[in-house]
Order: structure tokens, then C-alpha cells, then sequence
């Protein structure tokens, strides 16, 4: 009997976890505070000026973003 709920419990755990996707978003809070590239998860420069607003933190790019490469997909017909 343990056993069976002990196997439901991990089966319930293994259900609800499942993987985190990574998602790099455009603009990140730097300074002194964070390290860099800083604190990325804001999706608008006016959410981070928001956040970096009376402290000592300003707004930049996330290298992580801007320097990702992009998907490949299919060409149109006619370029060679």
C-alpha cells in the first residue's frame, strides 16, 4: 500500500513539473545591484524604466537577445 502511494505521488510530481522554456526578453535593468547582462525579463524599455525608476539602475539591450540568431525558414520562390 506505501508503495502504491508512493508511486502516485511521484507520478502526480512528474506530471506538474514539467521543463521550463527559456525565453530572452529585449531589455534588461543593469547597475551596480545586478551583473550583467542584469535583471532581463522585461518585455518593453518602459516597463524597465519603470523598475529602474529612483534607484541606481538604468535600461539596456540583452545581448542575449539582440545577438541571437535568428530561425532559418524557407525562401520564396525566386531567390537565389
Amino acid at each position: 500500500m506505501r508503495n502504491l502511494i508512493f508511486v502516485t505521488m511521484l507520478a502526480a510530481a512528474g506530471l506538474g513539473a514539467s521543463a521550463a522554456s527559456a525565453q530572452d526578453y529585449p531589455y534588461c535593468l543593469q547597475g551596480r545591484d545586478y551583473g550583467y547582462p542584469g535583471l532581463c525579463h522585461f518585455t518593453s524599455y518602459l516597463q524597465c524604466e519603470a523598475t529602474a525608476s529612483g534607484t541606481f539602475s538604468y535600461c539596456g539591450v540583452n545581448p542575449r537577445f539582440s545577438y541571437a540568431q535568428t530561425p532559418r525558414g524557407r525562401r520564396p520562390w525566386g531567390w537565389y
